[in-house]
């Protein structure tokens, strides 16, 4: 099923949640829905789910506009963040709820329910759990038990919301590669809150990153991140350095460096340059700069050195291989010639 929706906004009082949004998922897409908090994400997927109503705009499934359809019609499995089992129920009972409170016209017979849970319960590989109740159950298990849940009013799309976030981080990376591998199973079409950018670039097909109620960039994973439109989703995926320049007649010098400013003017203004730290070299030839190794961080197979730049008071960062590492020798206090590889500049004022 295709997800459509047309200049939405939301407001609680005078702050508006969602501002003129408008987004569209394909069928059998698995979109992330990424922000900080308060960025609008979580109201966003509601007014989806049909569990909030917009103050304007329009939501469609395969092209039929849902306003007038409550959250039963829509046929919108739901997922929450703190999974919302029934503590007095077993797993069993959880997962067959759904279909339990159907009318009586659509309930299927107890057996045909009975059938379908067993088949949901093997689907998320807890089986041998059915007659446990959810406080038996680890973080994992019952973030799975939801989603069983979830799945079997047969949803039309399925909504999770910060899915994983109560979960430690072991747990998340392996529900996250089991929830990839489902959903390419079931192909059914998905949306997913969340504030981890990991999680985002690892899982999503697309990534909808949100700022203040509006949406920033969308793009895949690669796209997002190594082509972000504004200097927000620079800062907010991933690790990057901003350091101030000037640009003059659409060009930045930058430690001996010439890089262009995309939309180009002529006169000079003042910029910012974004660098993520593995587009910075180290001790390489050519290099015009020198800066101060402040202090080196060697644990994994990635190395991270700060420096220090003579009119800078913020220290930049660059990651290097450990054999790059073991090659330079570097130790605090030592010069260090510096090179940027890449840079992407933006004029003050741009947006953040």
């Amino acid at each position: 099923m295709t997800i459509e929706i047309r200049n939405i906004e939301k407001r609680f009082g005078k702050f508006a949640a969602v501002n003129d949004v408008s987004l569209k998922v394909e069928r059998g897409e698995l979109v992330a829905l990424l922000g900080p908090s308060g960025s609008g994400k979580t109201t966003l997927l509601r007014v989806i789910a049909g569990l909030e109503f917009p103050d304007a705009g329009q939501v469609l499934f395969d092209g039929e506009d849902a306003g007038d359809r409550d959250v039963a019609r829509r046929r919108v499995g739901f997922v929450f963040q703190h999974y919302a089992l029934f503590r007095h129920m077993t797993v069993f009972e959880n997962v067959a709820f759904g279909l339990r409170v159907m009318s009586r016209a659509k309930r299927p017979p107890e057996n045909v329910i009975a059938e379908k849970v067993t088949s949901l319960l093997r689907l998320v590989q807890l089986e041998p759990m059915a007659a446990r109740y959810p406080s038996q159950l680890s973080g994992g298990q019952r973030q799975r038990i939801a989603l069983a849940r979830a799945l079997a009013i047969e949803p039309r799309v399925l909504l999770l919301d910060e899915p994983f976030g109560a979960l430690d981080a072991k747990v998340r990376k392996e529900l996250r590669r089991w929830l990839r591998g489902l959903h390419d199973e079931m192909g059914f079409t998905s949306l997913f809150v969340t504030h981890d950018q990991e999680e985002a670039l690892e899982l999503a097909d697309r990534v909808v990153v949100m700022n203040q109620g509006k949406i920033e960039q969308i793009g895949t994973p690669q796209e997002v991140y190594d082509t972000p439109a504004t200097p927000f989703v620079y800062e907010f995926l991933g690790n990057v350095n901003r350091v101030a320049c000037t640009i003059v007649n659409g060009r930045v010098n930058l430690w001996g460096s010439d890089f262009a400013v995309e939309v180009a003017e002529s006169g000079q203004r003042e910029g910012f340059a974004y660098l993520r730290p593995h587009d910075i070299e180290l001790g390489g030839e050519g290099a015009r700069a020198h800066a101060q190794v402040r202090h080196v961080s060697s644990t994994g197979p990635i190395a991270r050195v700060e420096l220090a730049f003579d009119g800078l008071a913020t220290p930049i960062e660059a990651e290097l291989s450990r054999q790059r590492l073991e090659q330079l020798a570097l130790r605090p206090g030592q010069q260090v010639p510096v090179l940027a590889r890449s840079a992407r500049i933006f004029a003050a004022g741009a947006g953040v």
